[in-house]
Order: structure tokens, then sequence, then C-alpha cells
């Protein structure tokens, strides 16, 4: 799947779990997410993004939860 197309996808899951009023919960919901729902080569994809300029397209609340794979 296209790089873009994961980030746009992740980022829809953050904005869902941003308007939680508990930043650690909706963290661990996105991580959560994330692994109950993406196979393992798309969560491998978006998490090899981290570190990189496409890293800058992705929701803070995303990028935390990646880096807790």
């Amino acid at each position: 799947m296209k790089l873009e197309k994961l980030i746009a996808m992740a980022n829809q899951i953050g904005a869902f779990f941003e308007a939680m009023p508990d930043h650690e919960q909706a963290v661990a919901d996105v991580a959560n997410h994330l692994r109950r729902s993406w196979e393992p080569r798309m969560r491998q994809q978006i998490i090899a993004c981290l570190g990189t300029t496409n890293e800058e397209q992705l929701k803070p609340l995303v990028r935390e939860a990646l880096r807790r794979f």
C-alpha cells in the first residue's frame, strides 16, 4: 500500500482518539487499534517512516503511538 494512504488512514484514527480527555489512553488506544486492525506489513511500512521526512505528515498522537511498537 502507498505510504501516503497509510499516513492518511493513521491520521484519521488519530483524529478520532484526539477527542479523548486522557492523552495517555488516547495514545494507547491508537496503538492498540493499529495492532488489532492493521496487517503486519502495513504497520512495518508506517513505522519505517519514523525518522524520515514523512514523519512530519503524521499527527503527534499517531507518532507517539507508533513509537510504542
